[in-house]
């Protein structure tokens, strides 16, 4: 009931400010009041060809996000940072990256962000955004760097990147035209978090200026892990020579930073504790459950250390060249080249059984249980439940990429055009080394646990059931050798007719995909060489690399978008917009479909997505409102590793999105809700999902930030939420024992006071009333036990902050 009190109170504060503006006061200092509302007269730069248009002009739906504007949100993480967008809908319980982000109802059927591209200054991060364990946000941070974030939903994004139908979000670094900078240290208040940031720039002479910045922290992190679970940090530098037509920019970025994935947990249907374990402050990694022994991707014994968690290790270096060439020709080159490669190691629960019946079906009747390690080790494990784990225990080697994109634009009169060519070169070089165990189920540390036969043959070895999954069939010992090179000419026409504008942009996308892939076999190997063989031993699961299945096919798909905007007066415009757009499918092809010869099915191998929308841009006084009306068919091929299901769908989804921003003097209201109706229209494996909606799609998700500017600081609260949505979209969605999540609104709050001119302190509270709220399960219908599998926010945290300004 809370929850939906929230929802009620955000739609209709949104309506308030509408209907307070039509009687609002005229305020005489214009330039004040645009500065402060949702800025319709700045330039788009993300998704935008030709010399770019301001919003108000443009045909396409645009949001930015100052640094300022985030700060208030108190996000934990980028995806955190990322729910105040509008249309986006992003699960940002995976710690800081793996989550799951989703645009106006595109589906999100196996992970990442398979049709919304991730971009620093206007490169992708990665080609492909649901690379399985690669995610694109695993190799993103946000700190002081960043100066905003500019997001674009449908519109030119399917025309002006690769693998981008749905949008873009585009992080904009700052580059120290101007000399400043800060330091600010950041300390949790009531759970183990210690970071610094730091950033400065300014001119180096006449023609030239820098920035230079980074972070670097420590500390268990929002949830009782045991240990330090989080350490790490990053470094990035700009480098600007200013010419008299144009301007080159130099980047660099190093990151090297190890964070815990969580992973879906136990849970009650509702989000609250099973026994001792709590689902918002818990998780099932734990001091006694580091070192996992398995073979490495050439079969060699290797020991891989789950407080690895998360581990991106990135060097990059980027080229920005911009030139105006005469005779009204310029140039834009974009470049970019990334040395990628990380792992992912996190404990994954299989199932969550009853003790005996679990114990039971490993070591048969009478099968004893005891604890492996930990406080109690040697005694008898009596707990009602007990979890099987499987290690998600990721290596990926090779993740390098390179990207250019290169535009020629030349101007005739009123015209705009650009010539666009694109080129990437993807590697993907993962080896994925899972294996089985056994723990008890409990927050804080929880110990592994021994089971053995009745007559007291050991099944386990310090906990270790299985080196491999027997219980998915030992499907996931694997390995990836790929390389994934795609090219794409484009080009744009952007027309202007006094307050009429029209653009057009046709792109073609084409790729080549080679390289192998390798399966498990099994094995009897003594892997703790201690001259026996356990029953654990006697099949152990190596990559097959004798037997690899080749990977050698190409693929292409022509995008296209039409939109026109029509400025009706100065604070007035409408839109709209017509676009088709692709993304390729990638590593999830693999087991399952990519032919004995390499080849993969034109269907397969491309997935396209069709979009309608209409919107208005209305500003009066105070006021200004920014809605969208949108329509989307999307084609879907997909691979789930934890359910071991592909997916072949179509889905239709239709609603609204709403962004506002009102002023009353020193306080402000910024606010943005998504309606949206989706729904399975098509399925090619499980004809029962038609007419389903898609799992974790809500009807509403909202955004409402409000902030009070005093003289010497500030202070705000966000809400950010959701209204119910299905755990799961297959089986009929009107059973009794349906899992679905109940909406929720968390709460977040921010001050800052400043105690002179450069010094400051703020305190943060993310999830100011401790609310739960399930992102995501593994079930779709309530077990007899009422226990899922699921991720939940993080419940309340705060920290405290003192920022220095120079």
């Amino acid at each position: 009931m809370q929850q939906f009190t929230y929802k009620k109170l955000l739609l209709s504060t949104l309506t308030l400010a509408i209907c307070s503006s039509l009687s609002a006061a005229e305020i005489t200092d214009e330039a004040a009041i645009e500065k402060k509302g949702l800025d319709f007269e700045r330039i788009v730069v993300t998704g935008a060809a030709g010399k770019g248009s301001t919003v108000m002009a443009s045909s396409v739906s645009v949001s930015s996000l100052s640094a300022d504007q985030i700060e208030v949100t108190t996000p934990r993480s980028s995806a955190e940072a990322f729910r105040s967008i509008p249309g986006i809908r992003s699960e940002s319980s995976g710690g800081e990256g793996n989550a799951n982000i989703a645009v106006r109802g595109l589906p999100v059927a196996a992970g990442g962000a398979k049709f919304l591209q991730l971009q620093e200054d206007g490169l992708p991060i990665l080609q492909f955004g649901d690379i399985a364990f690669g995610n694109a946000d695993i190799f993103l941070r946000l700190d002081s760097t960043m100066s905003s974030i500019e997001s674009i939903r449908g519109g030119s994004a399917s025309t002006l990147a690769t693998n981008a139908p749905g949008g873009i979000i585009n992080i904009i670094s700052k580059t120290g035209e101007s000399d400043s900078g800060s330091v600010a240290t950041t300390i949790g208040l009531d759970y183990d978090h210690t970071r610094t940031d730091f950033e400065f720039g300014g001119e180096l002479n006449d023609s030239m200026y820098f920035h230079l910045g980074g972070f670097y922290r420590q500390g268990e992190g929002p949830r009782e892990a045991g240990y330090t679970g989080n350490k790490g940090g990053q470094i990035k530098a700009n480098i600007t020579k200013e010419f008299d037509k144009g301007y080159v920019r130099l980047y660099y970025k190093h990151l090297d930073d190890k964070t815990i994935a969580y992973l879906p947990m136990p849970a009650s249907s509702n989000g609250k504790s099973v026994g001792s374990f709590d689902p918002s402050s818990d998780t099932p990694h734990s001091a006694y459950f580091t070192s996992i022994l398995s073979t490495d991707g050439d079969g060699n014994l290797r020991r891989a250390d789950m407080r690895d968690g998360m581990n991106p290790t990135v060097d990059s270096v980027g080229l920005e060249a911009v030139f105006d060439l005469g005779n009204d020709w310029s140039i834009e080159n974009r470049f970019r080249t990334s040395s990628t490669k990380g792992s992912f190691t996190s404990p994954f629960p299989e199932s969550i059984q009853d003790s005996q019946t679990l114990a039971g079906s490993l070591a048969g009747t009478g099968a004893q249980l005891t604890y492996a390690n930990g406080p109690q080790q040697g005694n008898a494990y009596t707990g009602a439940n007990l979890m099987r784990i499987h290690t998600f225990d990721v290596e990926m080697s090779n993740l390098d990429f390179m990207v250019n994109d290169l535009k020629i634009l030349k101007t005739i009169g009123d015209t705009n055009i650009t010539f666009g060519y694109y080129k990437s070169l993807q590697n993907i070089e993962q080896s994925w080394l899972w294996n089985s165990y056994l723990s008890e189920v409990k927050g804080d540390n929880a110990a592994l646990i021994n089971v053995a036969a009745a007559d007291g043959t050991s099944f386990s070895d310090s906990g270790l059931i299985a080196y491999g999954v027997p219980a998915w069939g030992n499907c996931c010992t694997r390995n990836y050798d790929l390389q994934y090179d795609v090219t794409a000419p484009y080009i744009a026409i952007n027309s202007v007719f006094g307050d009429f504008t029209i653009d057009a942009s046709v792109r073609h996308d084409s790729g080549e995909a080679t390289g192998t892939y390798a399966g498990a076999v099994q094995s009897e190997i003594d892997m703790n060489r201690d001259g026996e063989i356990s029953v654990p031993e006697m099949s152990v699961s190596s990559v097959n690399n004798s037997a690899p299945s080749i990977v050698n096919y190409d693929w292409s798909y022509t995008s296209y978008s039409i939109g026109a905007n029509y400025i009706v007066n100065d604070d007035l415009a409408v839109f709209g917009r017509l676009s088709r757009g692709g993304t390729a499918n990638a590593d999830r092809l693999a087991f399952g479909k990519i032919a004995a010869d390499g080849s993969v099915a034109d269907e397969d191998a491309v997935d396209e997505v069709d979009q309608f929308e209409a919107g208005i841009k209305f500003r009066q006084d105070k006021l200004s409102v920014f809605a969208t009306a949108f329509f989307a068919e999307t084609q879907e091929q997909n691979f789930e590793a934890t359910s071991q299901k592909f997916f072949d769908r179509v889905y239709e989804s239709y609603g609204l999105e709403l962004e506002s921003a009102y002023y009353i003097g020193d306080f402000d209201i910024r606010g943005n809700v998504t309606w949206t109706d989706a729904e399975i229209t098509k399925d090619g494996v499980n004809s029962a999902s038609v007419g389903n909606t898609p799992r974790r799609q809500a009807d509403f998700v909202y955004s409402l930030t409000t902030r009070y500017n005093f003289e010497q600081g500030s202070a705000g609260l966000s809400l950010i939420g959701t209204s119910e949505a299905y755990a799961q979209d297959g089986g009929d969605q009107s059973a009794d024992d349906i899992l679905k999540f109940d909406g929720y609104t968390q709460v977040n709050a921010f001050a800052q006071y400043y105690l002179s001119d450069t010094f400051s302190i703020a305190l943060n509270v993310n999830n100011l009333f401790d609310t739960t709220g399930i992102t995501e399960a593994e079930e779709g219908n309530i077990p007899a036990n009422d226990i899922i599998r699921a991720r939940t926010i993080n419940g309340r945290t705060s920290s405290i902050t003192l920022k220095y300004d120079f």
